[in-house]
């Protein structure tokens, strides 16, 4: 699925649900009061920036994408930029041969940028920048290089690494395969 860098995030307008990657169990769900633009959502037959991304910031994104899962999909999304697709046998979140991110995607990941902005970006962004070398733009980077996923955030929403979450977001919690809100 191809989106344009910067351009308004309109792929699941129905609000944001951010899961927390540490333990996986609880999930905050919300209608965002920020704009979303889009960065890094690429397809083959679509041009895209490529150049070399600055080691910190390849550092920076794989960590947003070890701590925070948004919109998580119940299927998968397979990078068309690779020239086969992998077999059925090949587990979804090991990477190719040769490739060192996973080529398969199940969801999204926020980056704030300036106040009242995030960039909503695919997990394969990743994949993108480490194994095809896609360059994104400058307000990304520069976004991705000023965040800490790790950083303090309120109590109310213990791991979920997002400062930007509304007062009036469901936090919830899976036991036992029933969600509970809590």
């Amino acid at each position: 699925m191809f989106y344009e860098d910067l351009s308004r995030y309109t792929y699941a307008d129905a609000g944001e649900v951010f899961s927390d990657r540490v333990d996986g169990m609880r999930f905050v769900s919300f209608r965002p009061a920020y704009e979303r633009l889009n960065v890094g959502w690429l397809e083959s037959g679509h041009r895209w920036t490529a150049g070399p991304a600055p080691q910190a910031f390849t550092d920076g994104l794989l960590a947003i994408l070890e701590s925070q899962e948004v919109n998580a999909m119940l299927g998968l999304h397979e990078c068309d930029l690779c020239p086969a697709s992998l077999p059925d046998s090949h587990p979804w979140y090991t990477p190719r041969p040769g490739h060192l991110r996973a080529s398969e995607g199940t969801g999204e990941i926020r980056v704030p940028g300036a106040p009242g902005t995030v960039f909503a970006a695919p997990q394969l962004i990743g994949h993108y920048v480490a194994d095809h070398g896609y360059l994104p733009p400058d307000p990304f980077v520069d976004a991705v290089l000023a965040f800490d996923p790790y950083g303090p955030w309120p109590a109310r929403f213990p791991g979920i690494r997002f400062p930007w979450v509304p007062d009036d977001a469901i936090l919830r919690h899976v036991d036992d395969g029933e969600f509970l809100d809590i």
